[in-house]
């Protein structure tokens, strides 16, 4: 939401910010329903049980960011390409910024 913010204030471009935005929802809301998704009780069964429902909320995270991609012109007025495609890739960068960060933890 910062970025989103901060795009928009720098451009002076509401949809640019709007785009940026969408474009991290695009990547947050997948993610959330397959964490969800992995938590499930049926999940943890058995190994084998815990891979095949890995591999189909992965397949349900895809789908859904394409879905969600694929709905961006009808969501967001004057959408920009660029400045979803930003939102995207800052958002899945800060996923490697929270795996270091939660590993350089003192206990």
């Amino acid at each position: 939401m910062a970025a989103a913010l901060l795009a928009a204030l720098a451009t002076g471009r509401q949809e640019i910010g709007w785009s940026l935005l969408y474009g991290a929802i695009t990547v947050v809301v997948p993610g959330a329903l397959m964490a969800r998704g992995l938590t499930s009780p049926l999940s943890r069964m058995s190994p084998g049980a815990g891979a095949v429902s890995f591999m189909s909320w992965e397949m349900v995270k895809i789908a859904a960011s394409v879905a969600m991609l694929m709905l961006a012109p009808r969501l967001v007025p004057h959408l920009s390409w660029l400045a979803l495609l930003a939102g995207l890739v800052l958002c899945m960068k800060v996923y490697w910024v929270a795996l270091l960060w939660r590993g350089t933890k003192k206990s």
